[in-house]
């Protein structure tokens, strides 16, 4: 979908990455700059996930060669991606008013947890500190226990990557209608709180309550995970009353009276016990086969490799094992094109075709689509 379109990728951390991964899984020919002599961050592999479908180029920003040669790439680019503290990319001679000079139509993407302009954009932070003050976080847990939601998902990937991805692709619709670029100022602080106009939408109906275990699908017994026998876990959530209803009667309690009201949150934690010592009685495949293909919403946990050999992923084929590396496919999906998954490069891999690409000697830069 996005044959033809270069983003330029300065490296960062996280969301950034993650956002030009996206959209080289879409078709953009995404070229890392790389920094040189940098090292993979430690607890990462050597050929990322995340730089799938990329070029990689590997330049010291801080050297005027290589700084100049990151600008002339930049002349060539639709759009950048940066991910650094506000201030940095001005300060190597790379900031929004130079490389709109040079580039009027560039859509010019900045990732960071707290925005450009914040009391807070000077301070470091990550995921759970940015979720934790937009109030996404609030809601993460039953009454009682700590706040948690699973790592980086709701705030580098959800509040930040996808949120710079729309406002990226945005940017770059704009400026093939008018010929202008802008800057895309996208904060995890700002898309995690974003995400949560659904949720605030319940208060309107006063099934969002301030108190943690008191909201619709926070509280209710048939909103949560249960533990079984074996230590494994099903996820149930059957908000509508004939999706209840199949649970009650799969479950062999459709006649039972504590189980009856399904909205009364008074009744709510003692109903909980109840589900909670059955899910206990046996292990969660048991569950598992018993609620299969049925209208009563509820799900086991898997892990990431007990989900590529769900009959799901047999269907979908979402888990892959790509060079040993278990990842899932691009989404989404679309009826005219087919993704394929490509390697990751090496640190500087494609550093002289790159260049050779500038200096004109190869003027036919392939699409990573």
């Amino acid at each position: 979908m996005l044959n033809g379109i270069r983003i330029i990728e300065i490296e960062g951390l996280g969301p950034g990455p993650f956002a030009a991964m996206l959209l080289a899984d879409l078709g953009a020919d995404v070229i890392t700059i790389h920094r040189k002599g940098g090292s993979v961050t430690p607890g990462m592999p050597e050929r990322s996930v995340l730089d799938r479908g990329k070029r990689s180029i590997a330049l010291d920003l801080k050297d005027a060669t290589d700084l100049n040669t990151a600008k002339d790439l930049i002349t060539t680019a639709d759009a950048l991606i940066e991910g650094f503290r506000p201030g940095v990319m001005e300060k190597l001679g790379l900031g929004p008013d130079i490389c709109h000079a040079m580039n009027p139509k560039l859509v010019y993407g900045r990732m960071t947890g707290w925005g450009q302009e914040s009391p807070l954009s000077k301070t470091a932070g990550h995921d759970l500190n940015y979720i934790a003050l937009s109030g996404a976080l609030w809601y993460a847990a039953q009454p009682e226990t700590p706040p948690q939601t699973p790592a980086t998902l709701v705030g580098d990937i959800g509040g930040g990557a996808m949120y710079l991805v729309t406002g990226l692709l945005a940017g770059l619709l704009n400026a093939q209608r008018t010929g202008q670029g802008t800057v895309v100022d996208a904060a995890i602080y700002d898309g995690s709180a974003h995400m949560m106009n659904l949720l605030m939408s319940m208060r309107q109906t006063g099934n969002l309550s301030e108190t943690r275990g008191q909201s619709l699908l926070d509280g209710p017994h048939w909103s949560r995970t249960y533990r079984c026998a074996d230590d494994g876990f099903v996820t149930v959530q059957c908000l509508e009353p004939k999706f209840y209803a199949e649970l009650l009667n799969i479950l062999g309690l459709s006649q039972n009276p504590d189980l009856q009201e399904q909205f009364n949150p008074k009744l709510w934690p003692d109903q909980t016990k109840k589900l909670t010592d059955l899910f206990l009685s046996k292990p969660r495949d048991h569950w598992a086969a018993l609620f299969h293909e049925t209208n009563a919403c509820v799900a086991p946990v898997l892990d990431p490799v007990e989900a590529q050999n769900h009959p799901m992923n047999t269907a979908r084929q979402t888990w892959q094992t790509v060079d040993g590396t278990l990842q899932a496919a691009a989404a989404p999906r679309f009826s005219t094109t087919h993704w394929s998954a490509k390697p990751s490069p090496a640190r500087g891999e494609h550093t002289q075709d790159i260049l050779d690409e500038l200096s004109g000697q190869d003027r036919s830069a392939p699409s990573s689509g």
